[in-house]
């Protein structure tokens, strides 16, 4: 008896009971039918979860542009840890540059407090230091927006709009307006045969330089062709100073060199009137030494007499062009003057920028045009445009110094805090060093420039090396190595910088000012060395 192979689904039921009911034929079991069937099934479920992700991506990428809230919400969970680090970094920063602020204003605030009559300088510093405070305020919220920025947009909700206040409106170390319109001057008509012989004895190069610039202006006032000193006697003048340019610059000889006036006086060599500007501490300031050198020229002389019996070196009194007039005006044809470098012969119209003669240049006398190529290339290769010029004199002015009251000679740590304060005015990079310094005090002051935590690198004049091409025109016509061609390569160089900061007391500090004043290249920030200051100790004196 056949039976049912098929097992029940009830488990329960281990004793097969037979079916009662009719049999039905077997149907045939289709493999491939049921494949198909279940394809078809499972592509048209794939196709409508496909459809709805594809929808719901597209929902949700338009939420998150259109909502601002959400957007910030996706963006900010990703970076919010990264924005805390930085801006804790950005908070301690912003209250140290408010430190900063502070003491910067209180500094400002007791300045202006002990001046009961603030002068135009005293002003225009309080302006700059201000600028400097507004500057300081913008950079602290700069650097609170840092962390919210995503690439160049700040977040919507840490804009706090711009301030109206643009720091290209006020530039705190812009050049002076010299007025050189409503300049004072007088003519220089020389007549032709008529000659003062300039005699400069007192101190060094920029002394004699100043004594020559007197001595043109007495020259205008006599009329008379200005000689300038013999190189035996004094120093190489051509090779320091060009002395063609004045000429040009007067359109007329008006100066000529020793060497011409002995070609032109020949045969009758020979000083007419030698008139002294001081008698004390003694007539014309020369001495037996100096006599005899001036007797080797073969320039014959009268006796050298004080047209002022009391005027003093150690005690100038101010003159006027009438005072001149009245005691030098004489019609021999060949005067000599002693050295006028202490006169004070309308003094306001001699310093004013251009000096007081008439003339179609910036100045008369400048630096001999191969050094001022020289200084050009010098810049070009180790300064650049923006830098500050710092004349830091030191050998032997210490005892110069302490024998003024107050002294100008300051220590080095309190000299570098004048200099920093100058360096966040002038936002310079660099600075160029003109010293007489030894080694240990420029490499101390150089440790002690650092600004915001950069050091603010101190450039000397290096020495020859062939290997450099700067001063190639000094080398080709053989005058590198003269110390006064050196000096006055140091002077061009100041004079071409930003900003000057100077030696109180040095007249290679007031040469240079000269020639940024005519050259229009002073500026608002220049100053001297501390100016306004006392040295923090002074030392006893011997």
């Amino acid at each position: 008896m056949d039976s049912s192979s098929d097992e029940d689904d009830d488990h329960h039921n281990l004793i097969h009971q037979p079916s009662t009911k009719p049999r039905t034929p077997p149907s045939t079991f289709n493999v491939e039918d049921l494949n198909s069937r279940f394809r078809r099934v499972n592509f048209t479920f794939q196709k409508k979860h496909y459809i709805l992700a594809i929808l719901l991506l597209l929902l949700l990428l338009f939420l998150f542009f259109s909502v601002p809230n959400l957007r910030r919400y996706f963006t900010t969970s990703f970076t919010s840890d990264s924005i805390t680090d930085r801006m804790k970094e950005s908070e301690l920063r912003a209250i140290y540059l408010l430190r900063q602020q502070q003491q910067r204003l209180s500094t400002v605030f007791n300045s202006s407090d002990q001046n009961q009559n603030p002068n135009p300088k005293l002003i225009e510093d309080l302006k700059s230091a201000l600028f400097k405070q507004i500057s300081i305020n913008n950079e602290i919220q700069q650097i609170l927006l840092n962390p919210h920025r995503t690439g160049n947009v700040i977040d919507p909700e840490f804009n706090f709009g711009n301030s109206n206040f643009n720091v290209g409106n006020y530039d705190r170390c812009r050049t002076v307006d010299q007025s050189l319109s409503k300049r004072k001057t007088i003519e220089w008509n020389p007549k032709k045969d008529k000659f003062l012989v300039a005699i400069c004895v007192s101190g060094q190069m920029s002394n004699h330089l100043i004594c020559l610039e007197k001595h043109m202006f007495f020259a205008a006032i006599l009329n008379r062709v200005l000689v300038i000193p013999s190189s035996k006697v004094d120093y190489q003048y051509d090779r320091v100073v060009d002395i063609d340019h004045i000429n040009k610059c007067l359109g007329k000889k008006v100066v000529m060199s020793f060497d011409e006036f002995s070609n032109v006086k020949k045969g009758h060599l020979h000083i007419d009137k030698f008139l002294c500007y001081f008698a004390l501490p003694q007539p014309c300031y020369l001495d037996d030494e100096r006599l005899k050198k001036l007797d080797g020229l073969g320039l014959g002389m009268s006796k050298p007499k004080a047209v002022w019996e009391d005027e003093d070196t150690r005690n100038p009194k101010k003159k006027t062009v009438q005072d001149v007039m009245d005691k030098f005006s004489y019609d021999d044809d060949v005067m000599a003057i002693g050295d006028v470098f202490y006169a004070k012969v309308e003094h306001e119209w001699v310093m004013q920028p251009g000096g007081p003669i008439a003339h179609q240049c910036k100045t008369l006398i400048e630096p001999n045009r191969l050094i001022l190529l020289t200084a050009q290339r010098f810049i070009q290769t180790f300064l650049g445009r923006n830098f500050i010029a710092l004349h830091f004199r030191r050998h032997g002015f210490l005892k110069f110094c302490n024998a003024k009251k107050p002294s100008c000679f300051f220590p080095i740590p309190q000299a570098a805090d004048c200099i920093l304060r100058v360096i966040e005015r002038a936002d310079a990079p660099i600075i160029y060093l003109s010293t007489d310094a030894a080694e240990s005090e420029t490499g101390l002051l150089q440790s002690l420039i650092v600004l915001n935590g950069k050091s603010v690198p101190l450039v000397i004049r290096p020495a020859r090396n062939s290997a450099e091409k700067w001063d190639a025109l000094l080398y080709r016509h053989h005058i590198e190595g003269d110390s006064q061609v050196e000096a006055m390569l140091d002077k061009t160089i100041c004079a071409m910088s930003s900003v000057f900061i100077g030696a109180p007391g040095s007249t290679f500090t007031e040469d240079i000012l000269r020639l940024r004043k005519d050259w229009g290249s002073a500026s608002l920030c220049d100053e001297y060395l501390c100016h306004g200051e006392e040295p923090n100790i002074v030392a006893e004196n011997e």
